[in-house]
Formats: structure tokens, sequence, C-alpha cells
């Protein structure tokens, strides 16, 4: 176990005032059990999970203003997530500071995603605690800045009816399939009605100009409750 924490402190980019927060932030309540500690980091999670949250969320506000809500909820779910803290926590070296007890040291905890996860959330709680709401949201920024997407790239390289299907093969396993309701109108003014019908019990429909209009249609409202469908399972 590496026990420089001023390392770890120049990888985060911010230097404690109270060293102690970030040695609880580093305390796993297996390590109070057989040691004479008595605090461990699930409340500096708690915290740091809100404070995460937030800061992603007001960002992620102000990046996108034409973005829809489950846009956006899909867009955080993406950045915070435990595969992705899982990830900061090894790019920082995290494991190598944790403080475990011996039973969760052997069980493989010290790199278990959930566990390491969560220590980057009480980290940044102890940060905030440390700080105030500016400073922890700048270091969440930079802790974070190569993980927000561009909207450009998702929205213009691949059409909805890809996207979607993509979404849909990868989180549930079906194609989707569009059903056309209704066609109206005279032959050089026609609209044409499509529904699309989820497994997960939901429908869209759409009407457009062409059938493929109507399709894409569907797709972008479809892919929209998709998001935020997947987003609530990651939380």
């Amino acid at each position: 176990m590496n026990t420089n924490l001023q390392e770890l402190q120049n990888k985060l980019g911010y230097q404690f005032k109270n060293i102690e927060l970030l040695k609880t932030a580093l305390t796993h309540s297996s390590y109070i059990n057989e040691n004479s500690s008595s605090t461990h980091n699930e409340r500096l999670e708690f915290l740091g999970d809100a404070i995460l949250e937030i800061h992603i969320s007001e960002e992620l506000y102000k990046r996108f203003p034409d973005a829809r809500e489950g846009t956006l909820t899909f867009f955080r779910s993406q950045i915070v997530n435990e595969k992705s803290l899982a990830q900061m926590a090894k790019q920082l070296h995290i494991p190598d500071y944790l403080l475990l007890g011996i039973g969760e040291e052997n069980q493989g905890g010290r790199y278990r995603p959930a566990l390491i996860a969560d220590a980057v959330e009480a980290i940044l709680g102890a940060i905030y605690l440390d700080s105030d709401f500016a400073v922890s949201k700048k270091t969440v920024l930079n802790l974070f800045e190569k993980k927000f997407p561009e909207q450009a790239i998702i929205t213009q390289k691949k059409s909805y009816k890809t996207l979607l299907q993509e979404c849909t093969q990868a989180h549930f396993g079906y194609t989707p399939k569009y059903e056309l309701l209704a066609q109206e109108g005279p032959e050089h003014n026609k609209t044409f009605t499509v529904r699309y019908t989820s497994p997960q019990g939901f429908s869209v429909t759409a009407i457009h100009s062409s059938i493929k209009k109507a399709e894409h249609e569907a797709a972008r409202l479809a892919l929209e409750k998709y998001q935020t469908i997947i987003a609530k399972q990651n939380n």
C-alpha cells in the first residue's frame, strides 16, 4: 500500500488542508472492523455522489443548451457510472492507497470496481468538505474533462435509427421494428404515420412526409425514452 498521500493529491490536482478527510475517504468499512480506526468512507461516498452529480449535470446543461432532458440524462449516465468511476480510480492509482480489512483484501477488494468507484466518490466528498462548492466543481471538471461527449459527433455521424438499433442490441438484445399505421393526403402532399413499440413497455408515434423520415423521428423519440431507462439502470 502506498502511504505517500502527496502523490495522490498531485494526481487529483487538489491539496488538502485537512489531510484526515482524505485518509477517511480511503478507509473502507472492512478496515475499521480489524483496527482501531473509527471512521470509514461511506458517509463521504454519500456526499460525493451528490456533489459529482450536480457538477456534471450543471456542466452538461451549459455545454448542450439544445439537448433534451433524456439526452442530458443519458450523457450523465455515461460519465457517472460504476465502470467509469472505477476506470478513473485506476488512472489515479487509488487502489494503491486504500485501507482494507484482511478479508476484503484477500477477496480482491482492492480492485473490485464497486469498491474503488465508491472511493472516488468519497474523495470528491472529502474535497468538497475541505474546500467549497466552486473549488470542488473545478476539481471535478478537471478530472472528468475527457469524459464529456461531443454532441455534434453523436447526432451528425449516425442517424437516430442507427443509434436506436445500437442501443437496443447492446442493452436489450433485439433489433427495432417500425409499423406503418397510416398514409393520408393527396399524392403530392402525403403524410405517413409510423409507430415503434418497445418490449420495455412504451410506444412512440411519428408523422412525416415520408416513411423514412417518420421512422427517423420515431427512432429519435424512442431513443430518448431508452436513454432515461438505461440511466436509471446505471444509477
